[in-house]
């Protein structure tokens, strides 16, 4: 059975009528693909909606109550994504408190901007786990009660807490190595880079392509009017606003791929290399494979959510298990193919039969599928024993179902 350092996900997703990631022109997103254009959906919109909507506020976190929502996990940390981490969830309930003169609150928040955000304390979006904003929260309220009004004071505390020569910039780095997802969960599946501090860089354990339609694509400017229901009967007929928008339609292939020795690492702290010892805990490793399985299935990116209802399942999502480089399955529709599941099928299958006959079939695989299509090696089963099956895969260290490649 091999074991499975890598899981590879590959889907199919059919959406008609649809506006699902735009561009700054508030056109679909493209890109050139074996001399056709097709329409895109960028990895950063997938994993928007995968991970669910966050809203952060002052009193903390909110997201999308659905089923197998990632934040659902038992021990999972929250995180959130903002320009204002700083001057939201640390200084505002401090400066609730009244504890400290405005002067010392702005010297406080201007020097743990710079800290966070880099010297010049150019804000950009940063991902910070909770932990690490208790953290920050904490040492900011401490500082700003020892020294409630000496803003120089203050903003030289704040200064020797990120100096790395200092012992409290060491004890800042000792917090992060010894928290557990002190980015949350969402740095651990997915990354982050912090400019300011090497240190707290994560690599992203999940990822994640851009999906792009097997086909050419289809597009058609959709024009519309509103009409005004409380038009008077004396003003000219017509509507009272005219527009359009751009919609398309198309038969998306995805590719997702889980370092399971990455992830296993980013959640439970110890080296990558051990990930697989008896002695390491897989258990919430196995159970974010088994949600982000059927999140990827179900959940479906996309705008104009009111006017279109971009609601669609995958007709077909493949697995695979094993340890080799991972390889994705795109070239298989670098040929545009007709817009249809089983032309899309007929051209996976064969393009993997192509690979397994040059290098070999060495995977695990199993399929879920709306029709029974075939893929070679492939046992099918429905999404939640997929989902279960890779569970068990990471949660064990090895893949059952391994095809036999023995003749």
């Amino acid at each position: 059975m091999p074991i499975p350092k890598f899981l590879q996900i590959h889907t199919l997703h059919s959406y008609p009528a649809a506006l699902l990631n735009r561009d700054d022109n508030g056109r679909a997103k493209r890109m050139p693909f074996g001399g056709a254009v097709r329409t895109r959906i960028s990895s950063q919109c997938l994993k928007r909606h995968w991970r669910g909507r966050t809203l952060h506020a002052a009193t903390g976190w909110e997201y999308e109550n659905r089923e197998f929502a990632l934040h659902t996990i038992e021990g999972a940390q929250e995180a959130v994504r903002s320009r204002n981490v700083v001057a939201q969830a640390v200084m505002h309930p401090i400066k609730e408190t009244g504890h400290a003169t405005d002067d010392v609150l702005k010297a406080v928040q201007d020097a743990f901007n710079k800290g966070v955000y880099g010297k010049e304390g150019t804000q950009q979006p940063l991902l910070l786990g909770l932990p690490e904003v208790t953290y920050l929260r904490k040492k900011a309220a401490a500082l700003c009660e020892k020294h409630p009004q000496n803003a120089k004071a203050a903003k030289e505390a704040v200064e020797k807490l990120f100096d790395k020569k200092t012992e409290e910039g060491e004890n800042f780095r000792a917090f992060r190595e010894q928290t557990k997802l002190p980015g949350g969960l969402e740095g651990a599946l997915f990354g982050r880079m912090v400019t300011s501090d090497t240190a707290a860089n994560i690599d992203a354990a999940i990822h994640v392509a851009h999906a792009f339609t097997v086909h050419r694509e289809e597009s058609e400017s959709d024009y519309f009017s509103v009409v005004d229901d409380l038009q008077p009967a004396d003003e000219d007929a017509g509507a009272a606003h005219l527009g359009d928008t751009e919609l398309t339609a198309g038969l998306f292939y995805g590719y997702v791929v889980v370092d399971v020795p990455g992830l296993v690492s980013n959640l439970e702290g110890c080296p990558a290399n051990e990930w697989n010892t008896a002695d390491t805990d897989r258990t919430m490793a196995a159970q974010v494979v088994h949600h982000l399985l059927h999140l990827i299935a179900t959940v479906s990116p996309g705008a104009k959510l009111g006017s279109t209802a971009p609601y669609s399942c995958a007709d077909l999502m493949l697995v695979e298990a094993g340890a080799r480089q991972p390889r994705s399955l795109a070239n298989a529709f670098r040929k545009p193919v007709a817009p249809q599941t089983d032309a899309a099928v007929e051209a996976l299958s064969g393009y993997l039969a192509k690979l397994d006959e040059a290098y070999g079939a060495k995977e695990a695989r199993q399929v879920m599928s709306v029709e029974d299509y075939g893929i070679p090696e492939a046992k099918r089963v429905c999404l939640d024993d997929l989902a279960k099956w890779a569970q068990e895969s990471i949660r064990n260290g090895e893949a059952k179902e391994a095809c036999d490649t023995s003749s």
